[in-house]
């Protein structure tokens, strides 16, 4: 797994293209060969792009699951639904689909957001709003998810 880092800024042109930021690029470029898959984000109003490699590791994951189990199935298929193949052209865009963009609410200026191995494309303003701390504390969620995190010995948890 690649740990992907940094947060970008850019803007959409009419056609739904974004320029991909110079850095982001650089490291995602051992994934550029294979491509992408661009999806909804399941919590948020934002899309995911996952690099093949980590898009074939997520789908061994769900790969797993029993079909026959009927929430199984619907998940997949909520999951999944909106998937689009996409990659970067030679000048460095990506095209976002005119669905997606939809979801997404994508308007104008755009915001590229690591998140450890894919990387979330946000609406500028949603992606503010979502940082700002309105609806919880930060403080609180990083204690009650990582607080109890013990298992190395490097003296940070």
């Amino acid at each position: 797994m690649n740990t992907i880092v940094g947060t970008y800024e850019c803007k959409v042109d009419a056609k739904g293209r974004l320029m991909m930021p110079a850095p982001l690029k650089k490291q995602l470029a051992s994934s550029l060969q294979n491509g992408f898959v661009l999806k909804r984000s399941v919590f948020q109003p934002c899309l995911e792009l996952y690099p093949m490699d980590e898009w074939d590791l997520m789908m061994q994951k769900i790969n797993k699951l029993n079909r026959f189990v009927k929430k199984n199935n619907d998940f997949i298929r909520r999951f999944t639904a909106g998937v689009k193949v996409v990659e970067i052209d030679a000048l460095g865009r990506l095209l976002v689909p005119k669905d997606l963009v939809a979801f997404s609410s994508i308007s104008k200026d755009v915001v590229f957001s690591s998140a450890v191995n894919i990387v979330e494309i946000w609406d500028k303003d949603l992606y503010e709003k979502s940082i700002s701390g309105e609806d919880m504390d930060f403080a609180d969620l990083a204690e009650e998810v990582m607080g109890n995190i013990n298992d190395d010995d490097n003296g940070i948890s």
